[in-house]
């Protein structure tokens, strides 16, 4: 498995496929939840951020657990259990139809769901992956979380047409379901011998401090994603799909290109660069309140987006028993959700006080703190001579 040099295998591939019909579905929700809470409930912006952020609860409550038990029972019953879980909270959006209540709990639930198949595919992503190519692994699995979460949206839009929201419910269900059914199809990649994996703290020490950063770096993509499909509206455009669509393509494409790029530049200078062009990306579309600026904050945002999260995740798993890997991963994501949940209500709060812009601005800001952060040297990890890593990288082989 993970000794082998060829990545792109068959059941590779799978997992990702699996993914991406899981994160699609997913990201069809994003531009038409902030649309339905305002415009069938009659919520405001605070309301907004609490139904965006409500699925990031749920997922936060069950982020770490999923990695003690992805260690302990394997990856596949996590990817189609939450797959399943996902898909049948989605449905219960439709009980939804006059009541913020309803739809705060099947978010809820939504999020059990993600927290256990990100987990599970996540860490399956891993064992598959040659220890010296593992950034390159990820970057390519990101495509599917990341491609998913950026096409979802124009799709979403698309499907919704004169706002059928019942209609997205029922397909973004669907792709959940082709996830679960993907999932049926893997084999499980964890052995036997990690069911006496270490016990370790609900929250995995290696993967705290790359979190705090990663936490910091996007939580300007949950004020992005919840409130861009308002802000088109006050510059001029009708719908952020074709927004979404040029943000999904560049994230494809320089996940693709640049797959090995988190592995030839390491985690540190990586990060950097990544959290440097997420803060350049929402100040421009802050400054500049013009469709032109949105393109151009846009373009400049995907870069950083496309290259964060195999960054830090690489930086997460550096020196980790391989029977902790669920642990870590699950740890590490935990700090994504508290961005796009924790990040959601803040910034659904501060669009009430001061506008969209004054979000972009927060998330702008906040990504420059994580590069502080980064670079003063929050993980030890960072402060070793970076040849050091390399060699330990090139030494270090799973046991899987």
């Amino acid at each position: 498995m993970a000794g082998q040099e060829r990545l792109l295998t068959p059941r590779f591939m799978i997992v990702t496929g699996s993914g991406l019909a899981y994160f699609l579905a997913l990201g069809m929700l994003l531009p038409v939840l902030p649309l339905f809470v305002q415009h069938r409930l009659g919520g405001d912006n605070t309301e907004v951020g609490i139904a965006v952020g409500a699925f990031a609860v749920g997922a936060v409550l069950l982020r770490p657990t999923a990695g003690r038990l992805g260690d302990r029972f394997g990856r596949r019953v996590l990817m189609i259990g939450g797959a399943a879980t996902v898909a049948v909270s989605i449905v219960a959006y439709l009980a939804a139809s006059s009541s913020l209540l309803p739809l705060v709990i099947a978010r809820v639930f939504t999020g059990f769901g993600e927290a256990a198949f990100f987990v599970g595919a996540g860490t399956m992503i891993t064992d598959l992956a040659p220890v010296h190519r593992r950034g390159e692994a990820i970057s390519y699995w990101s495509v599917a979380v990341y491609g998913g979460l950026s096409f979802g949206p124009a799709l979403g839009e698309l499907v919704l047409g004169g706002r059928s929201y019942s209609r997205v419910w029922i397909v973004a269900a669907g792709f959940a379901v082709v996830a679960v059914l993907l999932a049926t199809c893997t084999k499980e990649t964890a052995d036997a011998g990690h069911e006496q994996a270490p016990v370790s703290t609900l929250l995995h020490r290696a993967a705290i401090a790359p979190g705090i950063v990663l936490f910091l770096g996007l939580v300007g993509l949950a004020g992005y994603t919840a409130f861009v499909p308002l802000y088109v509206r006050r510059i001029g455009l009708h719908s952020s799909d074709v927004v979404f669509l040029v943000y999904g393509c560049l994230i494809l494409v320089i996940r693709i290109v640049g797959a090995r790029l988190p592995d030839r530049l390491g985690p540190v200078r990586a990060g950097t660069g990544a959290l440097g062009f997420g803060s350049a990306g929402l100040l421009i579309v802050w400054l500049w309140p013009h469709v032109a600026g949105l393109y151009l904050g846009t373009a400049v945002f995907a870069v950083g987006m496309s290259l964060l999260y195999p960054a830090l995740l690489t930086l997460a798993l550096q020196g980790v028993d391989d029977r902790e890997r669920a642990s870590v991963v699950g740890t590490f994501s935990t700090f994504f959700d508290l961005s796009q949940g924790l990040g959601a209500l803040m910034l659904g709060v501060v669009a009430q006080a001061g506008g969209y812009g004054a979000t972009f601005a927060a998330g702008a800001f906040a990504a420059a703190g994580g590069l502080a952060l980064l670079r003063a040297g929050i993980d030890s990890r960072t402060r070793r001579a970076p040849s050091a890593v390399h060699v330990e990288a090139e030494l270090v082989e799973p046991n899987i």
